[in-house]
């Protein structure tokens, strides 16, 4: 077992995680961003508390059958959702989750690919990235937070929002650098976190800070959840020290006070 999970391990039985009497299956309803973090650690939860995650996946917002609210508002049940804060936040107003439940996970921001074995430009500064915006002969963006930043306010700020308008697309459902790997886009933006784990596709690095999209990520407890305990007692877990080496290893980032994400 690496250090990092002996910590882990130390926290769950600190908190009481294996006082339970019997395993528990705990449904968790999560967004792409911090998907590949929860996947990462679910073994060493499963191994230490005996209980079982049952991960389900969708986009943080919209209408689509897969959206986390969509699902939550038709009665799917869930003990938790791990979701971008802003929208954490609505359900938390329409009261769907549990009051003072709110957990802060991780910070997110946004990167590039191209396809492996491909030309990677330097986005390293702003003049930079804009050059090769201006440059790509077409460009992929997710249909998420960070895909809504790139077309509403990046562009307009690197002022190429004219001439990208016909190259730049938003890719719908589909994982941003599996479309760039499969050749359709030569470039693609979405958080970090979501380009790491595809095969196929190339990471180039981040977008400058000073133009950067911080997307907050946090959990809660799904009001009336069967597991209402088990759930808490994982985001706590998630949100641990010894949990976050494995956050900040699937592209994502401490949370800081400091962090901007009101743009």
């Amino acid at each position: 077992m690496t250090r990092p999970l002996t910590r882990a391990a130390a926290l769950l039985l600190a908190i009481g995680f294996l006082s339970c009497a019997r395993a528990q299956e705990i449904t968790v309803m999560i967004s792409g961003g911090f998907s590949a973090a929860l996947d990462s650690l679910a073994p060493a939860y499963e191994r230490e508390t005996g209980n079982t995650l049952n991960i389900i996946h969708g986009p943080s917002m919209g209408n689509s059958p897969e959206a986390i609210p969509r699902r939550l508002a038709d009665g799917q049940k869930a003990d938790a959702a791990i979701m971008v804060g802003y929208a954490l936040d609505k359900l938390v107003e329409q009261g769907a989750m549990a009051p003072g439940s709110r957990t802060e996970l991780a910070d997110s921001r946004i990167g590039a690919v191209v396809r492996s074995g491909a030309p990677a430009p330097d986005i390293s500064t702003v003049p930079r990235l804009r050059a090769a915006l201006l440059q790509a002969k077409s460009i992929a963006y997710s249909d998420s937070a960070s895909g809504r930043y790139v077309e509403s306010r990046l562009f307009t700020t690197l002022g190429i929002e004219a001439q990208v308008k016909g190259k730049a697309k938003m890719i719908e459902k589909t994982p941003v650098a599996s479309a760039v790997a499969g050749g359709k886009y030569q470039i693609g933006f979405q958080q970090v976190s979501e380009l790491l784990p595809v095969k196929g596709a190339h990471f180039i690095g981040r977008i400058p800070e000073q133009v950067q999209y911080v997307t907050r990520f946090a959990g809660a407890v799904v009001k009336g959840a069967a597991h209402q305990s088990e759930a808490r007692q994982l985001l706590a877990w998630l949100a641990s020290p010894a949990a976050q080496a494995s956050v900040k290893r699937s592209g994502l980032d401490p949370v800081t006070a400091a962090a901007d994400t009101s743009r």
